[in-house]
């Protein structure tokens, strides 16, 4: 796991997500605690995209419950259990994402561009709720960046 290259804030990222986790009292991290954390930890450019697509803490928390009361619905009537989200491959994800913009660390921003690579997950599942698109994502963070270097 590309864990050496997470630079500091998404270090912190991944930490929150595994407190998030936790207050969902559940056994695994997954794509949607990552989602939560970021825009929760509020110190990095993924966080400053998402507010700015409208996608704040408590709507992403409504739409993850709705998703989540979805699962259950669909584990009852069809006797499937849900999946559990893959976090690691965002992770890989993002770092592949971190090379194709020649970045040596893997920022935040990575690891959100990440989130979109599994179209199962449930963070990519809230994102598209929310109306939130890749393609979005990239032009405000790339926007950010070039903003930030004027």
């Amino acid at each position: 796991m590309p864990m050496r290259r997470l630079d500091e804030r998404a270090r912190a990222v991944i930490a929150l997500a595994n407190e998030i986790a936790h207050e969902y009292e559940l056994e695994y991290v997954g794509t949607e605690h990552l989602l939560i954390a970021l825009v929760r930890h509020g110190d990095n450019a993924a966080a400053l995209v998402l507010r700015k697509l409208g996608a704040d803490e408590p709507r992403l928390r409504a739409t993850i419950e709705d998703l989540y009361q979805r699962a259950k619905e669909d584990t009852w009537v069809f006797g499937r259990l849900p999946g559990s989200p893959h976090y690691r491959n965002v992770i890989e994800r993002a770092m592949e994402i971190a090379d194709q913009l020649d970045s040596r660390e893997i920022g935040a921003e990575h690891l959100l561009l990440g989130l979109f690579h599994d179209q199962e997950s449930t963070a990519q599942r809230t994102l598209s709720a929310l109306g939130i698109t890749v393609k979005r994502c990239r032009e405000e963070i790339l926007r950010h960046f070039s903003a930030a270097t004027e």
